[in-house]
């Protein structure tokens, strides 16, 4: 189904494609502050917005400006934009920061500059800013040299250009498919890249480019693979025991949370705290315990066991994607300590640790390590 009834009163925003030249952006911006009006001037790039506010300064001395763009302190972004919603500010030079989530019925007139760098769906979005009160909108897309633009980025233009009768949002979402290359849901047509090379080649290029991914892709192995060489078995207290409903049942249900993923780990320990409170220090190892196994999982490490002052962890990854999870990590500590040989992580620690303090520390380095997983392709 289509939401195409637009709001009482809604007049549809007036949209100009057109090569942008000074005198076109002055004519805009005049026009609506001589109808008491506001003007949004938006640009693709935060380096853009000090030579389009100087070039507004120049030309309109009188009339007052912010900007507003993702570097800004928030409480500086906040202060220009109520500035600019009460009518103190008459311009707002932006990026497209502001392309969700701004009602201001006063400013009804948008010039974007550098157009043709902006996707179909963000200047759909841009557009939606003005002509939202019973007043007509103006929306004018300037793009540099007509000369310059693709084939991609003059479909982009012409299709906000076409479609700029209310509710015509579900038709420029179509067109934007078509643009990028979906095909058809219920059929063999193709639009895009893939119309252009063929299916077949396309899925060729397809998987040639995903073996690539490879160097960079976790390889998890199961759970009960992963041996986990400390030595520590707590044993939880009579009293505790006594506390929990079920504890032999419990103690079942963290093992296989373990074993399906961490999610199923994470929740079953906060139903438990719910349950029950915080968990005694030896229910807190074995959960641990646990975590640690399932996080070693999924980082592809099959055995743990300490050395000396190392902690050795044999690994299927490889040495690129090891490098990637190493500079992301957040702790300097476990950063600096950790090394990479053959098929090893090794672990150089400045003291020996007693076990309970060691499954500490691999909980909060492999936590750590684990940050990165999101970022990394797996299968």
């Amino acid at each position: 189904s289509l939401m195409s009834t637009p709001p009482p009163e809604r007049v549809a925003v007036k949209t100009y494609v057109s090569a942008f030249s000074r005198e076109s952006a002055l004519s805009a911006i005049k026009l609506e502050l001589k109808r008491g009006g506001q003007v949004f001037y938006v640009v693709p790039r935060i380096k853009a917005i000090d030579d389009v506010l100087q070039f507004l300064k120049d030309s309109l001395p009188d009339v007052p400006m912010a900007i507003a763009h993702g570097k800004k302190v928030s409480k500086n972004i906040q202060l220009a934009m109520e500035k600019f919603s009460c009518g103190e500010i008459k311009i707002l030079v932006c990026t497209h920061i502001i392309e969700s989530g701004i009602d201001i019925p006063n400013a009804n007139t948008m010039i974007v500059q550098y157009a043709e760098l902006f996707g179909l769906a963000q200047l759909y979005q841009l557009r939606g800013r003005v002509g939202r009160s019973g007043r007509e909108g103006f929306t004018y897309l300037f793009y540099t040299d007509k000369s310059l633009l693709s084939r991609i980025a003059m479909d982009r233009l012409g299709a906000i250009e076409e479609h700029s009768d209310l509710g015509q949002g579900f038709h420029v979402a179509e067109k934007d498919m078509g643009i990028r290359g979906f095909g058809s849901m219920f059929g063999e047509q193709q639009s895009g890249d893939v119309a252009n090379v063929g299916i077949d080649l396309f899925f060729d290029m397809l998987f040639d480019s995903l073996s690539k991914v490879d160097h960079f892709r976790l390889k998890p192995i199961p759970y009960k693979d992963v041996q986990l060489d400390i030595n520590i078995s707590p044993h939880l207290s009579s009293e505790y025991i006594s506390y929990l409903e079920n504890p032999v049942e419990l103690l079942n249900e963290a093992a296989k949370a373990a074993e399906q993923d961490i999610w199923n780990l994470m929740q079953f320990t906060e139903d438990l705290r719910r349950q029950y409170g915080k968990e005694p220090r030896d229910m807190e190892l074995l959960l641990k315990k646990l975590y640690v196994r399932r996080m070693a999982a999924d980082l592809g490490i099959s055995r743990i066991y300490p050395s000396g002052k190392m902690i050795i962890m044999k690994t299927n990854m490889n040495r690129k994607v090891f490098r990637l999870m190493e500079e992301t990590m957040a702790s300097e500590t476990h950063r600096n300590s950790l090394s990479f040989t053959g098929k090893e992580i090794k672990a150089e620690l400045l003291v020996n640790l007693p076990d309970t303090l060691l499954l500490n520390w691999l909980f909060h380095c492999l936590a750590d390590c684990y940050a990165i997983m999101p970022a990394l392709v797996r299968y």
